[in-house]
């Protein structure tokens, strides 16, 4: 009998690895397609409607791997780095903060939209009050940038939003929103707290090389939970097409140069540290982080308000796609520079 024990064991094992490996394989390849896989989301999530319905409860959920992710995989030595330099993490902070909103108001109450289309209205002003999105530093990563800066600056964003999410509100929207800073703070500060426990019990258990070791399949978990939160923000665009295609394409193009002219406005501001380090801003600031806004008003919004939230997916999903060209050129000359002062330091 013991004899019998002792042969199965080493075949039970041979099973058991020959059942984890079919799924860790799956992982690697859809984290190997990068780039194209987070693109492909946005349509799986217009096309199969009854998938929205069915991940719409696990939104938060969705939110707190995401970040989890971004947490686990930071370079600390950078990180270090850059709060020991705190002057350029103030600097995006600041302005995706407090220089966003301001300016997405000001624009928004000059131009009169905020009476022509309320709905609109507060959909932009919740984007510019947003936090950037907890996805950002992880797309980043895909696109090869330094995912460091924009995930310090997401913290200290983040942390600041309850603060200045209430003032902006209270200047722009008047009766049109309630927020409470109180429970969007304790929610927010929440996830990024037990979001960075796990991920630093996830690097003490398997460590910094192993984690390294296998970007593959956590790139491929990565795009797994993007396609959760894609699919249920976006799961009644195919409807609301549909109903009225012709303002639905208006408000997707709107989306599109909102997050174009964030990304822009961004790397050009910030070209002085350097246009990869820029551009990682400007990825940043582009992709706001409506799902936590909508977590804050427990999705008790205008009709046209979520549209806009969900076709804003489209450009945070195609974009890493189509600019990625753009950031492995920006990567390689920064490189080259950077090779080139080490080898003159004069």
């Amino acid at each position: 009998m013991v004899e019998g024990i002792g042969l199965t064991t080493p075949r039970m094992a041979s099973n058991l690895q020959t059942i984890f490996a079919i799924p860790l394989r799956g992982l690697t390849w859809l984290g190997d397609q990068g780039t194209g896989a987070v693109a492909a989301i946005a349509f799986i999530a217009v096309a199969v409607p009854p998938l929205g319905a069915l991940l719409r409860p696990y939104v938060t959920e969705a939110i707190f791997l995401l970040l989890c992710i971004s947490f686990m995989r930071v370079d600390l030595a950078a990180l270090y780095g850059h709060l020991r330099r705190p002057a350029l993490v103030a600097a995006a902070t600041a302005w995706t903060t407090i220089g966003v909103p301001l300016i997405v108001g000001l624009l928004a109450h000059v131009s009169g939209l905020d009476r022509s289309s309320p709905g609109l209205f507060l959909a932009l002003m919740l984007q510019g009050m947003a936090s950037p999105m907890m996805a950002a530093p992880a797309l980043a990563a895909l696109m090869g940038l330094d995912a460091t800066l924009p995930l310090v600056a997401l913290v200290t964003a983040t942390a600041l939003v309850p603060f200045t999410a209430s003032l902006f509100a209270s200047l722009f929207l008047g009766g049109m929103l309630s927020i409470s800073p109180l429970t969007l703070g304790l929610k927010l500060l929440g996830i990024l707290a037990a979001s960075l426990l796990a991920a630093t019990v996830i690097r003490r258990l398997f460590g910094t090389e192993t984690i390294q070791r296998h970007k593959r399949p956590i790139d491929g978990i990565n795009i797994v939970i993007l396609l959760v939160f894609a699919s249920a923000v976006m799961g009644d665009v195919a409807t609301d097409f549909l109903a009225a295609p012709l303002f639905t394409i208006g408000v997707a193009l709107l989306a599109f140069a909102v997050y174009f002219t964030l990304l822009t406005v961004t790397t050009l501001i910030f070209r002085r540290v350097g246009y990869e380090r820029a551009f990682a801003i400007g990825l940043m600031v582009s992709q706001r982080n409506l799902g936590l806004m909508l977590a804050a008003t427990a999705g008790a919004l205008p009709a046209t308000t979520w549209l806009y939230f969900a076709l804003t997916q489209f450009p945070i999903h195609l974009a890493p796609y189509l600019l990625t060209p753009i950031a492995r050129r920006l990567t390689a000359h920064a490189g080259t520079s950077g090779r080139a002062a080490a080898d003159n330091p004069t």
